[in-house]
């Protein structure tokens, strides 16, 4: 796949009703060129698939196969592919967000269940008394929150964190602690709501980032990812009357990545975990 058939890919996704823009598309082959597929069916674009690589990590995402299309092998053919060059460059563990359409696909593929993450979404009431507004850092120290999110999450997510600081630097707000990160959001804009994640923080900075983000985006119609056994995150959003929209089922192949979910406020969506 490549920029050429972003198109393609927007199609797709408008028909399973997603939030990702071209934008979107464009990080995505940016940040991996070499593992996004497109399928195609007499010349016809009929399913997608991408993968990340960090390090002995890899993520895969956007596997789309259009509607009409579905029950002819394209989405376990695209998924081979993707998983037979991640295999060939001695990735270790391939981890994905999956839709329950897509779950029993990756089972057979050899994927296990590790958690539920569940999509909280509706509009932003405004906000009440609470926490104070966290700034946005003027020089925000990079390696360090790289650093952070890695013990968290258990992988070297930095280039995809520097791109969306990059993108979207007025939605960054940190917090530190004794001088050392104890968290930090991101938000971007999406086709049907704002994405507010990922949001990695301590018992004390998750709920003031939180906070910052329903004064900064009040109004606005906003997703976040929430693992379904952080009691605090969920119980913040459904507070605020966001409802539960749809559930996810984070899935791997290979050796488990240990990851904290209990420092995970919000994740980065379905495309990055």
């Amino acid at each position: 796949m490549t920029v050429d058939d972003i198109s393609a890919g927007l199609r797709l996704k408008e028909k399973a009703g997603w939030n990702q823009l071209e934008v979107d598309w464009k990080r995505l082959l940016d940040l991996q060129p070499d593992g996004a597929y497109l399928a195609e069916w007499d010349g016809r674009p009929v399913g997608t698939v991408t993968s990340c690589r960090f390090g002995a990590v890899a993520w895969v995402a956007m596997m789309l196969v259009d509607p009409e299309f579905r029950g002819r092998g394209i989405g376990r053919s695209l998924m081979n592919q993707a998983l037979n060059d991640l295999d060939a460059r001695g990735v270790r563990t391939v981890r994905l967000d999956a839709t329950p359409l897509g779950r029993p696909l990756y089972e057979s593929l050899g994927f296990v269940a590790e958690a539920t993450i569940v999509r909280f979404g509706g509009i932003l009431p405004a906000a009440e008394e609470g926490p104070g507004p966290v700034e946005g850092p003027s020089d925000p120290p990079i390696d360090e929150l790289i650093a952070f999110d890695e013990g968290v999450t258990g992988t070297d997510r930095g280039r995809l964190l520097r791109r969306l600081v990059e993108e979207y630097p007025d939605s960054l707000r940190l917090i530190l602690e004794g001088g050392r990160v104890d968290g930090y959001l991101l938000a971007r804009p999406g086709a049907r709501a704002r994405q507010i994640g990922p949001c990695l923080a301590g018992s004390r900075a998750g709920p003031m980032l939180f906070a910052d983000a329903r004064r900064r985006y009040a109004g606005e119609s906003v997703y976040l990812d929430i693992p379904d056994d952080h009691a605090n995150a969920s119980g913040l959003a459904a507070s605020w009357g966001l409802t539960p929209l749809r559930t996810l089922t984070r899935m791997s192949r290979g050796p488990k990545v240990v990851e904290r979910l209990d420092l995970i406020w919000a994740s980065a969506g379905p495309e990055k975990g």
